[in-house]
């Protein structure tokens, strides 16, 4: 008895789940319309993802140009020179501290100043320090860094730009906080469209869906096919959607590449993101589908069925 049950319900569902996806291609015209909102929504969504890699690409590029000199006292041995860059190297968010002799930063300065280098030849020593050139692992605490490298012991100067620092802090995160609001707003409306085309869909099926229920089937075997129907066109949606982004994306870099090339950065490649970003848009358009799906059909059968008993009562009542 259970293995005949266990093989109806079987029946059931493969029969209910080729339904489902038979469905998408006789409503053709709504599944077409859900599938072009859904893609539109995961398209803009795909972009706000790429621009917000390029740009802190960007950001991060500045940052790594963004250094710290720390220039040492004369006459240091070369034991204390080597004490400072440990005391540096220890504090903390310090990524890197490369010693910049002076020779090195002699020849540095004569290449810098060009044709005018010849000012300098009536020097009979050289004027620069021996210095560290210390970058950062993040901006996040840049101020607090910069007064812990001028208490080391035999440093003379510390010189950095905090206002650059701050302004590529909150460049990225402005541009963190925009990208998720566009990507959260553009899910809230995937969500509420679907669900809408939904009860379009079953509003204009509902003599097939009263029959049912008039025959005894339950909310799940009406329900079912409904779901199919969403993640059918949620995998459908995902794949046009990566196609779309990386065709816009491609086109986009070939007209203002030239921009990151101001900033001393390249554009991202599409290729390390488009498995991921394929993943997260089936997900996304299924879960769209299902949810829209779910809930459209609940509110529909729950009105249906008080419709019904209401219907039932006035028949009684006569």
């Amino acid at each position: 008895m259970a293995e005949k049950t266990k093989r109806k319900t079987s029946f059931n569902l493969g029969y209910l789940t080729k339904e489902g996806v038979r469905n998408v291609w006789s409503n053709r015209l709504m599944s077409l319309a859900s599938i072009a909102v859904l893609t539109s929504c995961l398209v803009l969504i795909g972009i706000a993802v790429m621009l917000f890699v390029n740009v802190d690409a960007m950001l991060e590029n500045v940052e790594d140009q963004n250094v710290i000199m720390v220039y040492l006292n004369d006459n240091l041995t070369e034991e204390q020179i080597n004490k400072a860059g440990q005391d540096i190297r220890m504090i903390p968010n310090v990524g890197s501290a490369d010693f910049v002799s002076k020779a090195e930063a002699y020849e540095s300065q004569l290449k810098q100043m060009g044709e005018d280098a010849l000012l300098l030849e009536g020097l009979e020593e050289n004027p620069m320090p021996d210095s560290y050139k210390v970058t950062m692992s993040e901006l996040s605490d840049y101020d607090n860094v910069l007064k812990m490298l001028g208490t080391v012991e035999n440093v003379l100067s510390v010189r950095g730009n905090s206002d650059l620092a701050g302004q590529v802090r909150e460049v990225r995160t402005g541009v963190t906080y925009i990208c998720l609001g566009i990507i959260v707003l553009l899910l809230a409306v995937s969500l509420f469209i679907i669900a809408n085309t939904v009860r379009v869909t079953m509003y204009n099926r509902r003599l097939e869906i009263s029959i049912m229920k008039a025959v005894g089937a339950t909310n799940w075997f009406i329900r079912w096919p409904f779901i199919i129907e969403g993640i059918v066109i949620g995998i459908i949606s995902g794949i046009v959607s990566l196609g779309l982004v990386f065709g816009l994306y491609q086109l986009a870099i070939s007209q203002f590449g030239t921009i990151f090339s101001l900033f001393g950065s390249t554009s991202i490649s599409f290729l390390p993101y488009a498995l991921p970003m394929l993943g997260a848009f089936i997900l996304i358009g299924v879960g769209a589908g299902v949810f829209g799906s779910i809930v459209s059909m609940g509110r529909y059968l729950k009105e249906q069925g008080g419709s019904v008993v209401s219907n039932d009562n006035d028949s009684h009542s006569n």
